[in-house]
């Protein structure tokens, strides 16, 4: 005799929650995000940090570092035999910053750009001529106690 696998209860609302729209649209913004993330820190490394190394007597920022003592441990050495350095990179640090504000700028003027989109588009509802509903048609009630009405004014 088989035994019947079941499937978990959360399983079927799991599944609407992936198909539904904003589950989609996340992935899609992530995957976009990370790849403009790629665009983003090539214009700084090669295009950026480039120009602001020339009016910086031609200091290269990846290269920007301090060296730390070693306290409580011996060299370290590489296959080579050359000691490896314990760096402090401040440089790679001042790149992902000059990055992060690249990328925080063109979101700002993204989101800045939709919005005044969607404003306009409510302005355009809101200019839209509506047209009032015709008044209902009266019941048979309503044109009986029309008429009463009318009678008992003419006495």
């Amino acid at each position: 005799m088989q035994k019947r696998v079941t499937k978990p209860k959360w399983w079927d609302e799991f599944l609407a929650f992936a198909v539904k729209g904003n589950a989609m649209a996340l992935a899609v913004g992530t995957i976009i995000g990370a790849a403009f993330s790629g665009i983003t820190k090539s214009l700084t490394d090669d295009v950026i940090m480039p120009i602001v190394a020339i009016f910086m007597g031609g200091i290269d920022f990846s290269e920007l570092k301090i060296t730390l003592p070693r306290l409580f441990s011996e060299p370290v050495l590489d296959e080579a035999g050359n000691e490896i350095l314990n760096t402090l990179n401040y440089g790679n640090f001042i790149s992902a910053i000059i990055n992060f504000l690249i990328l925080a700028l063109v979101v700002f003027f993204l989101v800045r750009g939709l919005n005044k989109l969607s404003e306009m588009g409510k302005k355009k509802e809101a200019e839209a001529p509506t047209e009032e509903p015709a008044p209902p048609e009266p019941s048979n009630e309503e044109k009986l106690l029309a008429e009463i009405r009318d009678l008992l004014k003419n006495r």
